[in-house]
């Protein structure tokens, strides 16, 4: 299981750091944010290629103290780390990347090269303070770096590529390329010997139905045999029915083995059959209603956490539960309440309204009792994981007994990856359907 380290980042890279880069380079949030978006799978990428690099190593090592997460606004522009670790990344290219970000994100070519300098603080702080926390020496931080090759082009925002800034997945990981160009030539092989194959088939079947009409032919002298109209038609209908055979013979998936590139990572190869892409349904998009609850009304999704729990209360299915087994396996995922990346005790803006709701349930049922689970995608460190999801959980049960209704909480559990569904290698916003914190019944 690998780590996405730019999830790691994007806590430093957040709402309010957005906001004062915006102030202060006089541009747009949006613009600022667009260009981060950009800028940080650009450094990750340039950080992975370079894992074995001993500079950036250190630059990375001494990044933990150097107290650049604590100042990214006012001190990453002049940082030496900074400065030197860029050059090592990029060389002659760090113009060309601004540039690009710059056009894409519509900010100016002086605030897209301050930006470049705090992405990069952010990142080598985060990496460096990561590697610090979980005691990992310079070949604890290469081997993460090298993790990185297989998703940074997955993350990069529509309309951005690594060719766009200069660097072309070529010249990063080079290996792929070449692995690509193997794969085509194998089944530019594969079709040739088909189609040859095929027209075997065909003549050898050609051959014997013409020997047919010309030993039938010989049996029937008269001008009138039908072998004169049905020797083309047969011929054409052994034409087609050879090469269609061969054909459903030679079409089978080309799977490409995995192969190391020159860092010693593996290069996972995709096949070389082409499918349909399936018709992807639309989301639904959920408005806020009025819950109703004894005559007070939250606000909430409609089938939300507070409808349903409301819902299941009202209809007895807590009163006449005969015991913990009964309940255990219901689960109400919040909709609302959601941490800051890699916090355990900040919330993001929105999530206090829906913890609110569920102490007005509590109180309007105080003989109900809930367990807190806090769950995590499948990306990094397990231990780290169940730890940082238990922290959660804990945060929540102390929020609501702060809130008057902490005798109705019998217990809290981070559950880290065990239940997580989607694969690591998936999105960012499709692993999000794993990372939650989520409340059931308990007796």
């Amino acid at each position: 299981m690998s780590l996405n380290v730019i999830d790691l980042i994007k806590g430093q890279l957040g709402p309010a750091l957005v906001s004062q880069a915006a102030s202060q380079f006089g541009e747009s949030e949006s613009g600022i944010s667009k260009a981060i978006g950009g800028l940080l799978p650009a450094v990750v990428g340039g950080l992975a290629n370079n894992a074995d690099n001993p500079g950036v190593l250190d630059a990375i090592t001494k990044a933990s103290s150097s107290g650049i997460l604590g100042n990214l606004l006012g001190g990453s522009s002049s940082n030496p780390i900074i400065t030197t670790l860029l050059s090592s990344l990029f060389g002659d290219k760090v113009g060309g990347l601004v540039n690009s970000i710059a056009s894409f994100s519509g900010i100016s070519n002086n605030s897209a090269g301050s930006l470049l300098n705090l992405v990069t603080g952010a990142t080598v702080g985060t990496v460096g303070k990561y590697a610090a926390d979980n005691n990992l020496g310079a070949s604890g931080i290469s081997s993460l770096l090298n993790d990185q090759k297989g998703i940074i082009s997955s993350l990069l925002p529509a309309g951005l590529s690594l060719a766009s800034f200069g660097l072309g997945a070529e010249n990063w990981f080079g290996q792929a390329k070449e692995t690509v160009s193997s794969v085509t030539s194998t089944a530019k092989d594969n079709i040739t010997e088909g189609v040859a194959t095929a027209r075997e088939n065909v003549s050898e079947g050609a051959r014997e139905i013409r020997e047919q009409f010309e030993n039938n032919n010989n049996n029937n002298q008269g001008g009138g045999s039908i072998w004169k109209w049905l020797l083309p038609l047969l011929l054409l209908i052994a034409a087609g029915y050879f090469l269609w055979k061969q054909c459903e013979k030679k079409q089978t998936t080309t799977t490409m083995t995995s192969t190391s590139d020159s860092t010693g990572t593996s290069v996972d190869t995709a096949s070389a059959t082409t499918s349909t892409p399936a018709t992807t349904a639309t989301p639904v998009a959920k408005t806020d209603e009025n819950i109703e609850l004894n005559g007070v009304m939250l606000k909430g999704y409609k089938g939300g956490m507070e409808d349903q729990m409301i819902g299941f209360l009202k209809s007895g299915g807590y009163k006449n539960a005969a015991d913990d087994a009964a309940l255990k396996d219901k689960w109400y995922d919040f909709d609302h309440v959601n941490f800051k990346m890699g916090s355990s005790t900040e919330l993001e803006t929105g999530s206090q309204g829906q913890l609110d709701n569920l102490v007005a349930i509590l109180k309007a049922f105080p003989d109900a009792k809930i367990k807190i689970g806090g769950y995590t995608d499948k990306t990094g460190n397990e231990a780290s994981n169940v730890k940082l999801s238990q922290a959660r959980a804990d945060h929540i049960k102390a929020a609501l007994a702060k809130a008057g209704v902490g005798a109705q909480v019998l217990g809290a559990e981070g559950y880290g990856s065990k239940f997580a569904t989607v694969d690591a290698k998936a999105s960012d916003a499709e692993r999000a359907a794993d990372r939650k914190m989520s409340v059931r019944f308990s007796k």
